[in-house]
Order: structure tokens, then C-alpha cells, then sequence
């Protein structure tokens, strides 16, 4: 029984006064939804006064990013202690934060150990490139990146897992429910390798790129796909709130 998880990353979109006029727009439509776990992911600037909209709902609160170390001189960077206690989630591993900001496999891993260390729940993206994929290396690189996330992390670790193809992220170009399903299957399988059979189907994978409502249902119909992490369709409270119905609908009872 793995309960579906639709996370919205807001990415660096919305002001405060926006952030705080969106979650308002959403929140009690979201808490009269059961069978599917909710979660939202505004930029730094704004989680406080979210959490504060939050308080007593059964919406939770991500960050989208956090540097592995507690404190220190990391001008522009935001530690582990500074979001305990604020939030329940941190994605970790973007592609836009591995492709555009540089982050390796071993830096992941180091924010992963962090992020467990201060009670945060990481989503640890992974995902390969167009050119990756066209070259057939779509299993070489979703199996390195989880391995090498995952490295020294306990089979008891409370991790989520997004499967986001960086040719899908922000395009419009969606991979296709079976595409997807297949991809996540080598993820899954890659668990299963490293902590067994019922630690691997115990663990929820997202699937992340270009997701709608109107074509979530093709990824919550898929075995394998356990909810999705949703960029700017997330920006629009009754498509966002659209999603969590649809999973809950099709995944929450199971």
C-alpha cells in the first residue's frame, strides 16, 4: 500500500503576497481530499508564512533546495536546521539544480544525508537528458544517480523518489504513461538491489515533467508511478487541486 503523492514546485515563481493568495485559493479544497498525500513547495522567501497558513491542515510544506551543512560562511544558502521544524519536505536533486547549478551525484548525496539528519523528507530527483536518452543511457543514468544518492542511506531512510527526464521538464513534452512506468520499473528494480524486495515496494516514485491535469491520469493508471511532482501546472490552485483528486481517486483506495 503506497499512498500517491502529487508535490507542487513552485520553482522561482510567485512573490510572497502570491504565495500566500494561492495556498489561501487551495487550502480547504485540498484538506477535504483524502487517500492522497498533498504537499506544496514555494521559494524560501515565502515558507514561513505558508507554514503559517498551513498550521493544523493536512497539506504539508516542502523547499525546493538546502546546502548539506548546518551553518556557516554559504552566502545565499539555506541549511538543514534552518528548515526543521518548517517544513516537512526538500527536493534535492533537481535536474535544474544538476544541470544548471552544477550539483554531482556526491553533493546529492551529502544534502540526502543532511536533509535525514535534521527529520526533512527528501524527494531525490532523477532523470536523464534528450541526448542521454536518444543515445539509449536512460538506465545507466537513473540507475547511477539513485545509487549514488542513496549511498550510505538506511534501508529505513523516509525518501520519495521523482523520476523527472530533463527533455520533459518545462517543455510541454510529456513522456508517455508506459514510457515512464517502464523507467521507474529500472528505479524500483535499482531499490530492490539495494534494500530488498519489501523496502523497494514499500517506496513511492513521482513521476515529474510537463504533468497537468489533464493528462495526469495516464501516470496515476501506471503500476509502478506513485503520484508526480508538478512544476507550473502547481501554480494554478484548481489544476493543482484537480491532480490530488485524481489521485486519490485513482490510487488513494488501493
Amino acid at each position: 500500500m503506497r499512498l500517491p503523492i502529487i508535490a507542487g514546485n513552485w520553482k522561482m515563481n510567485t512573490t510572497l503576497k502570491e504565495a500566500v493568495a494561492l495556498v489561501r485559493e487551495m487550502r480547504d479544497k485540498l484538506e477535504s481530499i483524502k487517500g492522497a498525500e498533498k504537499v506544496v513547495c514555494p521559494p524560501f522567501i515565502s515558507l514561513a508564512a505558508v507554514a503559517d497558513l498551513l498550521k493544523n491542515s493536512s497539506t504539508q510544506l516542502g523547499a525546493q533546495n538546502m546546502y548539506f551543512e548546518e551553518k556557516g560562511a554559504y552566502t545565499g544558502e539555506i541549511s538543514p536546521a534552518m528548515l526543521a521544524g518548517l517544513c516537512q519536505f526538500v527536493i534535492l536533486g533537481h535536474s535544474e539544480r544538476r544541470h544548471i547549478f552544477g550539483e554531482s551525484n556526491e553533493l546529492v548525496n551529502k544534502k540526502v544525508k543532511a536533509a535525514l539528519k535534521a527529520g526533512l523528507k527528501p524527494i531525490i530527483c532523477v532523470g536523464e537528458t534528450l541526448e542521454q536518452r536518444e543515445a539509449g543511457r536512460t538506465e545507466d543514468v537513473v540507475t547511477t544517480q539513485t545509487k549514488g544518492a542513496l549511498d550510505g542511506i538506511a534501508a529505513s531512510a523516509d525518501i520519495v523518489i521523482a523520476y523527472e527526464p530533463v527533455w520533459a521538464i518545462g517543455t510541454g513534452r510529456a513522456a508517455s504513461g508506459e514510457a515512464a512506468n517502464a523507467t521507474i520499473a529500472i528505479i524500483r528494480q535499482t531499490l530492490v538491489r539495494l534494500y530488498g524486495s519489501n523496502i523497494a515496494q514499500a517506496r513511492r516514485i513521482q513521476y515529474g515533467g510537463s504533468v497537468t491535469a489533464q493528462n495526469i491520469a495516464e501516470f496515476l493508471k501506471q503500476p509502478e508511478i506513485d503520484g508526480a511532482l508538478v512544476g507550473g501546472a502547481s501554480l494554478k490552485a484548481d489544476e493543482f487541486v484537480s491532480m490530488v483528486e485524481q489521485a486519490a481517486a485513482i490510487k488513494g483506495g488501493r
